[in-house]
């Protein structure tokens, strides 16, 4: 039985997602759905497009529906709406908003009886899981979360949606000392500042005032206001040219102890340390965000069908269940 799947939203996110699931042999793709005019999209894979309006008309043939917005303003509004209506999975990565999200989608997909997954991909998702891993092997221990180089989407998204502002990319860059100190196993005491820059290639509106843009770059809330940021402003020409690629990664590192002897005095002696990292380099992130978007519908899916319900993360859900494979396969090979 092939999972039907709708993709809500046909940008570079949703164009992962489609490529995604047509090399799913247990997956079907139903349909894109769009705010645009459907005769306007164009779609890679040649699946049909339909106007987002036409999603409550789509409950009976749509068995997941992955939700392709931007965290600033669509996700917080989509995803508790469609939970109403259909299995939604979604993306949402401001990280500071996840636990009012969560309990957003929660009531809605309690009250419809569907399973809503949030903040699914690879940061919140694969290095929030490392995280928890990590934690739980060695408790007490310090990790450090770095990201990039790379782009964005979330945020290059969040500067799109200014006044004035006709396209961007926002770069995501580690500090050096700051990457070379926890590796070095020093533990050091980072702020967010002193972790990562953000750099920003914005093409301007013509006439907008870039000093206002720039200021609201630089002082947006969750986004930019908590680092060193820098703002470029150059032409459509130089975007197409020096920024249409959307690559990204990172790492996951943590350090922690294990043994040693309690003293009289309350120290502990004769301590074992381990680094454990976690890292990714990818050349498409919206590629590998709707590969795991897409493996986890899977899982919406299993869960649905064996009567749960309720807004899930990737910490409520087993390993087998994003696999195509059968537990005997996973068992035999990967185990």
């Amino acid at each position: 039985m092939s999972i039907r799947i709708g993709i809500l939203g046909y940008g570079n996110l949703g164009r992962g997602v489609e490529k995604a699931v047509n090399v799913c042999d247990d997956m079907e793709l139903v349909g894109v759905f769009s705010r645009r005019d459907p005769g306007s999209v164009k779609v890679d894979s040649g699946a049909a497009v339909y106007h987002v309006d036409s999603l409550p008309e789509m409950t009976d043939k749509i068995d997941v529906l992955i939700i392709c917005g931007g965290s600033a303003t669509d996700l917080p509004e989509m995803t508790p709406k469609y939970a109403k209506l259909f299995n939604v999975i979604d993306s949402f990565d401001t990280h500071a908003n996840i636990p009012v999200h969560f309990a957003n989608v929660d009531a809605a997909a309690k009250e419809a009886g569907k399973i809503g997954i949030i903040s699914c991909g690879w940061d919140p998702g694969m290095f929030s899981l490392n995280r928890l891993y990590a934690h739980s092997v060695l408790p007490g221990g310090k990790d450090y979360t770095f990201w990039g180089r790379g782009v964005s989407q979330g945020h290059s998204d969040a500067i799109r949606r200014i006044d004035g502002v006709k396209d961007a990319r926002q770069y995501t860059v580690p500090v050096p000392e700051a990457l070379d100190s926890v590796r070095a196993g020093e533990n050091p005491e980072l702020t967010t500042r002193q972790k990562h820059t953000r750099v920003c290639y914005v093409v301007a509106e013509e006439g907008a005032d870039q000093d206002k843009i720039r200021n609201e770059i630089v002082t947006m809330p969750n986004y930019f206001a908590d680092y060193d940021t820098t703002v470029y402003f150059i032409t459509e020409e130089e975007m197409k040219l020096e920024h249409s690629g959307l690559p990204h990664g990172g790492s996951v590192i943590y350090s922690g102890t294990t043994g040693g002897t309690k003293n009289a005095d309350g120290t502990t002696s004769e301590l074992n340390t381990h680094v454990i990292e976690y890292s990714l380099k990818l050349d498409s992130n919206p590629e590998f965000t709707g590969s795991v978007l897409t493996a986890y519908a899977r899982a919406a899916f299993r869960m649905n069908q064996n009567g749960e319900s309720g807004a899930k993360t990737v910490f409520d859900i087993a390993p087998a269940l994003i696999s195509p494979l059968s537990g005997d396969e996973i068992r035999a090979h990967m185990l």
